[in-house]
């Protein structure tokens, strides 16, 4: 997938329809969409095409359990041109194919895991609100934000790696610490079918790091990181994992820009520079990428994973 080109007129009319509208309104389904279920999907695939002759995969993946329906909102109504064209206008990376993932956890959600086709034009708006927006969650503290991940490695391909050698963008957001890992029994449940191994959270990063820039961004807005104390145990987990790959967000409606000037600063771009762009949600954004390491375009190596 992955044809096509984005129309910033079409999506700003549907941008406007939704101003008034409730995220229930927008986000109106009560189970998961059939063509958003892993379940017995082979692959997803983005390509290189006529309208996209060098793609660049960036996979997205939201929380949408309890507090954080408020990013795939945000995302809908606004973020979703912002993400698009500010790649398109600043040219980080070329041709972005987009796929969105709608996260739970594994443990307690009927669909901890809810998946787009990359798509490079307006095919993403109505995918991204065919997700469900379930509010489930469980007691432990994270959710099934390796999900994404094991899916990203095991079960999509790109142009980007198999023809130029670059790897593409993996984002997950959400606001709990890093989840334990994923045993047999959970990837049967969400993609029907029962790996011989169980999988560390580390091993999943890495195989996800072979064809994929991985990034955290935690929401401090979720009510999981409200308190000082949550906050803190959720950076420190996500920190000892990807280090300076963890992206803590104080404003969950810079969410687009965040993410667009992560691409920049991951190409050999100045964060700085990038954010003043960005107008009002300069200094957010600003905050939110100071620290991330700059990278020199095309061919960056794995990150090492943390002991």
């Amino acid at each position: 997938m992955g044809g096509g080109t984005f129309d910033r007129s079409a999506y700003a009319s549907f941008s406007a329809a939704t101003s008034t509208k409730t995220t229930e309104e927008i986000y109106d389904r009560g189970s998961m969409h059939k063509l958003l279920d892993p379940k017995g999907v082979k692959v997803r695939e983005s390509r290189d095409s006529a309208d996209n002759p060098q793609s660049t995969p960036i996979i997205v993946g939201l929380d949408v359990t309890g507090s954080m329906g408020m990013i795939a909102d945000v995302i809908a109504r606004e973020g979703l041109g912002t993400l698009f064209t500010g790649i398109l206008d600043r040219k980080p990376v070329t041709d972005p194919h987009v796929m969105f993932m709608g996260i739970g956890d594994v443990d307690y959600d009927s669909a901890p895991l809810q998946v787009s086709q990359f798509e490079a034009d307006n095919r993403i708006v109505e995918q991204l609100t065919n997700l469900w927006l379930e509010h489930g969650g469980g007691g432990n503290c994270h959710e099934s934000y390796d999900l994404p991940w094991y899916f990203a490695a095991m079960h999509t391909v790109h142009d980007a790696m198999e023809k130029r050698g670059k790897r593409g963008y993996l984002f997950t957001v959400g606001d709990e610490e890093v989840p334990e890992g994923l045993h047999p029994h959970h990837i049967e449940r969400v993609l029907g079918y029962t790996p011989e191994t169980e999988y560390s959270v580390n091993q999943l990063l890495e195989m996800a790091q072979r064809s994929y820039d991985v990034f955290h961004i935690v929401v401090r807005e979720g009510s999981h990181c409200r308190h000082p104390s949550g906050y803190n145990a959720v950076r420190a987990s996500w920190t000892n994992l990807l280090g300076q790959h963890v992206i803590v967000l104080e404003d969950h409606k810079a969410l687009a820009e965040t993410i667009v000037t992560a691409i920049e600063v991951a190409e050999g771009r100045d964060a700085a520079t990038s954010a003043k762009g960005w107008g009002r949600r300069a200094g957010a954004v600003l905050e939110a990428t100071r620290h991330l390491p700059k990278g020199s375009g095309g061919t960056r190596p794995r990150l090492g994973l943390s002991k």
